[in-house]
């Protein structure tokens, strides 16, 4: 297997957006209740396999803890509104919008966990924000409401992130990874019942969705791995590659054409990132494991 955090990294990143690309693709067809469903069975029961294979036990006393419950909210909203965005939005911008986590968790760090944040820090999360205002553009022509929803669930994910750092370090990943796709079950549940279940897929779409459920288990195989292999320090800003991967894949697959001001709010949020997490460094500060991300 290999040994580099960031080669690791960035496979993840390449995966999840595939999986992003494939799930949007199957949701031309069915409902996005029934996709999430479908996808959350298929990666809850890969991992459920996975735990029995390594003995571990299915459940944690930690699971109906604090940070537990607030983690599994926050994945049920985080994922509901996230999948409504790229199944409605086009991928490369709700993909732009999900670089911004990293800031809603610093600055939710401050807030939950006291953390110390300078003047320079404070700044360069203004400026990421600001990134984000660039690429949505309220008040104008451009502006479109199912942006909102990547708002949400770039918000639900940063509240899952932040619980995360209060979850008990007992807790394996294989075990997360089991409470994870379980959330995924009741925010398509959620979707079901609100919208109905949709139509049944077609052979091409079940492909796809069964694709979708591999490359996802995949990606997050390669992502715990990456945070284990090698410096956090070193490793984490290769995050940022997924907006890449997302743009090239929305340009080629789906014709997206993504205007200067998106790439321009894209490239914003990226450089603030990066610059947050150098900040972080310098202070010793512990960075978020991004293990449980999208």
């Amino acid at each position: 297997m290999l040994k580099n955090g960031p080669v690791l990294m960035t496979a993840a990143m390449a995966l999840f957006a595939l999986e992003d690309v494939l799930l949007k693709a199957a949701m031309r067809e069915i409902s996005v209740g029934f996709g999430l469903t479908v996808f959350g069975l298929g990666g809850m029961a890969v991992f459920l396999v996975w735990a029995g294979a390594r003995a571990e036990r299915l459940f944690h006393p930690a699971i109906f803890s604090r940070p537990l419950i607030l983690r599994s909210l926050s994945e049920v909203g985080g994922r509901l509104f996230y999948t409504l965005a790229f199944a409605l939005a086009p991928l490369s911008l709700v993909s732009a919008i999900l670089q911004a986590t990293p800031l809603v968790v610093a600055l939710g760090a401050v807030v939950f966990f006291g953390e110390k944040v300078g003047w320079r820090r404070w700044s360069a999360i203004s400026f990421g924000f600001l990134g984000v205002l660039m690429i949505l553009r309220p008040g104008t022509d451009a502006f479109t409401a199912t942006s909102i929803f990547a708002v949400l669930g770039m918000l639900g994910f940063a509240g899952r992130d932040l619980a995360t750092r209060a979850s008990p370090p007992s807790m394996s990943n294989i075990q997360l990874g089991v409470y994870g796709f379980l959330m995924l079950v009741i925010a398509g549940l959620i979707m079901m019942a609100v919208a109905g279940p949709g139509p049944l897929p077609s052979a091409p779409t079940t492909a796809r969705l069964v694709a979708a459920i591999a490359v996802g288990v995949l990606a997050y195989t390669c992502l715990t791995a990456s945070m284990r292999v090698g410096e956090v320090s070193l490793t984490v800003p290769f995050r940022y590659t997924r907006l890449l991967f997302a743009m090239v894949l929305g340009i080629a697959i789906f014709g997206e054409r993504p205007d200067l001001m998106t790439w321009a709010g894209s490239a914003v949020i990226v450089a603030s990132g990066l610059y947050t997490l150098m900040r972080s460094q310098r202070r010793e500060k512990p960075v978020q494991s991004p293990a449980t991300a999208p």
